[in-house]
């Protein structure tokens, strides 16, 4: 493979947060991969062609990832998508691979990076502003100040197990638990010491934000993204 996979993080919704880096490598690229089809529906594409409008002169391909949790299937599926990917990379393309937030961060990306390299193929990550680091600056607020702990749990996690965490609690994409997670806040012993705040669709036209738990409404969505802190007590 002499081609190179770019895994372009493009922030969370708001098109101005984009970085000058990420923008410059979609921009010189042969290639344009967007992880779910069709490609209006691709949160990631919406966001580039906002500043972006030439997007749609490049050759988009759509691979959608399936929302599995069968090991084995998911095993397969990804080796079949890196198999399509590799196929453009032997060819010496510049693909670039969208994602929204950032690479890093509990991404589909990530699945065909760590392929990519075990073949000795070049890909590299471009960083996009992470949706809590954005939901935070959307709130006013801090995740962490002094020696406080800030914990990123995924959606899917086991909600009653994240109670022992102290500090800050970061629920991500968080939509289809969310009344699970009322509940659990709610029955918490220490449910009165909570600050709770969340963001849904963050930076994009439809961002709405709640504060406090008792405005924690279950039908936010998928991107919603809770924040849960321990009230100082002085």
């Amino acid at each position: 493979m002499n081609g190179t996979l770019y895994g372009i993080g493009v922030g969370p919704g708001d098109p101005e947060l984009i970085t000058l880096k990420a923008l410059r490598c979609i921009k010189e690229s042969d290639i344009i991969i967007l992880p779910s089809q069709p490609k209006e529906d691709c949160y990631s594409y919406q966001i580039v062609k906002m500043v972006y409008p030439q997007i749609d002169v490049k050759q988009i391909i759509c691979m959608p990832f399936p929302m599995i949790k069968d090991k084995e299937l998911l095993g397969r599926a990804h080796d079949e998508i890196y198999d399509r990917i590799a196929c453009l990379l032997s060819k010496g393309k510049i693909v670039a691979f969208l994602v929204i937030g950032d690479p890093s961060v509990y991404s589909t990306y990530s699945y065909i990076h760590t392929r990519v390299l075990k073949h000795h193929g070049e890909a590299i990550m471009i960083s996009g502003i992470p949706s809590f680091c954005a939901a935070a600056a959307a709130l006013g607020i801090s995740l962490g100040d002094n020696t406080d702990e800030i914990h990123i749990i995924p959606g899917s996690y086991d909600i009653k197990r994240t109670l022992e965490l102290k500090g800050t609690r970061v629920y991500m994409k968080s939509g289809k638990n969310l009344s699970e997670l009322k509940k659990v806040l709610s029955e918490s012993d220490r449910s009165d010491q909570l600050e709770v705040y969340a963001v849904s669709n963050c930076g994009m036209k439809n961002e709405l934000i709640t504060i406090g738990l008792d405005n924690l409404n279950p039908e936010s969505g998928y991107l919603t993204l809770v924040i849960v802190k321990e009230k100082w007590i002085l």
